[in-house]
């Protein structure tokens, strides 16, 4: 692969600045651990970048990083450079999935650069993945409670895909790492979403972007290319659910937040179907007054 030099920096902003509706974007560095790369490249790049932030139409640049790549000298170096967002790869905040995944920090690296992050004015992302190698759908949820208590400003969900000529493949193939399938993901997934928003923080991504070798290098895991749309599924069908039981009615309108109909009938109307399998007679209905992941009721 190409390295990345400054002449690209600029001919991928002149190319988004075409955009006439381009407006508060954000210039990115991700796909490896940005601060842990050598110094004058690393410059090199944020300077093509930096001249760009206008506060118009690009507000700020945002990296990914390594939890134990960050301090003082970095912060202020980000700082300078006019870097407004740093994104963690977390992963696990299991010092044991920590360990038997290599990934080289501690779950206390986590919280000592979340807490520099924000001690210099940065927005603080962290990224968790579920299925890693020696975790389950209780670590994942323990983990979340952990990144909860961080306070994060961003959350990015990733569940495990094992690619060809990795570590994992190895693991898999003789049988040491089973990894999850699609629909445990899914149902540990839109867990960990409910507790992001109930805890308020967003979370910016759910499942890996198709491209870059995913589908190409696949061996086994748990990928979707519409894998947020199927956990948004699976919570509108538990809110439904449980909100006829408590009502105890068998026929009537669900309503759900504008632009979640999708979401709510689930994929080729499978929702729709379970439900009246169940004995449900429903139609489902958008209405603009309720937000996100609240339903609404009518016999």
């Amino acid at each position: 692969m190409k390295e990345l030099t400054a002449d690209d920096v600029h001919s991928a902003v002149s190319k988004a600045m075409e955009n006439p509706r381009l407006k508060n974007a954000e210039i990115a560095f991700f796909g490896g651990s940005f601060t842990a790369i050598e110094r004058g490249y690393m410059l090199s790049l944020l300077q093509a970048a930096a001249g760009y932030i206008d506060g118009d139409k690009f507000k700020g640049i945002r990296i990914s990083t390594r939890p134990d790549c960050i301090d003082g000298e970095i912060c202020a170096l980000l700082k300078n450079y006019k870097v407004t967002a740093v994104e963690l790869g977390a992963q696990s905040m299991s010092d044991e999935v920590l360990r038997l995944n290599q990934r080289g920090h501690t779950a206390q690296d986590v919280a000592d650069a979340v807490k520099m992050l924000k001690s210099y004015g940065f927005e603080a992302g962290l990224q968790m993945m579920t299925g890693l190698y020696g975790s389950d759908g209780k670590e994942s949820l323990e983990t979340a409670k952990k990144i909860i208590a961080l306070s994060p400003d961003t959350v990015r969900i990733y569940p495990t895909v094992v690619l060809e000529n990795t570590r994992l493949a190895e693991l898999f193939e003789k049988g040491e790492y089973i990894p999850q399938s699609v629909e445990e993901a899914v149902d540990i997934c839109s867990q960990l979403l409910m507790m992001f928003h109930k805890a308020q923080i967003k979370v910016i991504r759910v499942g890996l972007h198709s491209g870059g070798n995913v589908e190409e290098g696949f061996v086994a895991g748990a990928y979707h290319p519409a894998f947020k749309e199927l956990c948004e599924s699976r919570i509108y069908y538990n809110l439904i659910l449980d909100e006829l039981k408590n009502k105890n009615v068998t026929q009537c309108t669900v309503f759900v937040p504008q632009g979640a109909l999708s979401q709510a009938l689930g994929q080729k109307k499978q929702n729709l179907i379970l439900l009246g399998e169940k004995g449900y007679n429903l139609s489902i209905k958008e209405n603009r007054d309720l937000k996100k992941y609240q339903i609404l009721i009518k016999e």
